[in-house]
């Protein structure tokens, strides 16, 4: 939507390609720069822009109504939003929910977060799809005063993601026990007390749900930094190892990732389950390669196929990073595929209990198509103990 004509601009996204979109800022003032996507989602709004795999990026939502429920703090998938920034076609309206607790702008500006609106959502969109994720700047400004030439300079001289290790910037700085579990009317969150078995999860980014997801399938579940090693690990004894979402290029946080995988399962049979960089990563420790994707998938209607139960399951996805199955080693094969694009969402081992999904599982869309993730790794662990 352009703004109503005679009024002035706030905020200014720049391109790295020199192309300007004017709107009205909301949130943080200030500058940003980053890699700029599109996420399709209908709702989620609050839990995208808490979820670390954005570190690094600019999101663009495509559903215009973005706000509209207001923001709590139970949806939070961590403590501040991660995501860079955030671009909409309509200025947020006043909430109208039950469980909303305060504003979007409000939210924003209080956590450091610039946001564009009344952007012409759909063109952009199509420029992301046509060139791939653009590097852009962000500027929101109350006095409407913007250096075209400074922004684009600052979105050229951006580095991307790529060789980007960005895990280390959203990781844990220590570890830390874990038992709530999903949320369920009419309790809400309760805890986890009757644990089966004890793991150990890997924080490249980890998302709140995913741990409560781990809860409630009855994992005693230890938090352990992107950097533990694997005498770390190893040193909780657990019954499997978890391996986390997370933001940036995969082989720059394999460098250090990657050998404690391969030392953990040199030293031991226990179930591994991955998700998004943890899958990614899981794949790297097994001798494959990852590609950097022209714009990535972002959004909660993502189709994904189980290639051996021929399931569909809709899907949230957020990954700008892919796994080239046409390098999987022999001995792993893949487990689900895009019907996007076919590029691949999933990998297990024959003849071990580890195996890694690209997309979001607790995340819900479908809304329960992907839990029996959890579940499997679960039963791995029951079937290992036995």
């Amino acid at each position: 939507m352009p703004l109503p004509q005679g009024q002035k601009p706030t905020a200014c996204l720049a391109l790295a390609d020199g192309t300007i979109f004017y709107g009205k800022g909301f949130g943080a003032t200030g500058i940003t720069v980053a890699e700029l996507c599109f996420n399709t989602a209908m709702t989620g709004y609050q839990e995208i822009m808490t979820d670390p795999s954005y570190a690094g990026q600019i999101v663009t939502f495509t559903f215009p109504h973005i706000g509209n429920t207001g923001v709590n703090a139970e949806d939070d998938e961590t403590a501040d939003p991660v995501a860079n920034g955030m671009v909409v076609k309509w200025d947020p309206t006043e909430p109208s929910n039950w469980r909303s607790a305060g504003e979007l702008g409000d939210w924003l500006a209080s956590r450091g977060r610039i946001a564009i609106g009344g952007v012409d959502t759909r063109r952009l969109t199509r420029v992301i799809r046509a060139r791939g994720a653009p590097h852009a700047a962000l500027q929101h400004d109350p006095d409407g005063i913007f250096d075209l030439e400074d922004l684009v300079a600052r979105a050229r001289a951006f580095s991307g993601l790529v060789g980007l290790d960005l895990a280390k910037d959203v990781t844990c700085a220590q570890s830390y026990r874990w038992d709530e579990m999903r949320w369920a009317w009419p309790d809400g969150f309760t805890r986890q007390t009757d644990a089966r078995h004890k793991v150990v999860a890997i924080d490249y980014g980890a998302k709140r749900n995913i741990l409560r997801c781990l809860a409630s399938a009855g994992c005693d579940v230890t938090v352990l930094p992107a950097s533990a090693t694997a005498e770390e690990v190893l040193a909780h004894n657990p019954d499997g190892l978890f391996l986390s979402n997370g933001p940036g290029d995969p082989a720059a946080t394999g460098a250090y990732a990657v050998p404690m995988i391969q030392e953990v399962m040199a030293k031991s049979d226990m179930p591994i389950f991955g998700i998004c960089l943890g899958h990614q990563m899981l794949a790297l420790a097994l001798g494959a390669k990852t590609v950097k994707m022209n714009h990535g998938h972002h959004g909660a209607n993502h189709p994904v196929k189980d290639v051996f139960t021929g399931k569909v399951e809709i899907t949230s996805m957020n990954h700008g990073f892919a796994v080239d199955s046409q390098t999987l080693p022999e001995g792993v094969v893949e487990s689900h595929v895009s019907l996007f694009d076919g590029s691949n969402c999933g990998i297990r081992m024959t003849d071990r209990p580890v195996f890694s999904v690209q997309h979001h599982p607790e995340a819900s869309p479908g809304p329960q198509d992907s839990f029996y993730l959890f579940e499997r790794f679960a039963a791995s662990m029951d079937k290992v103990s036995s």
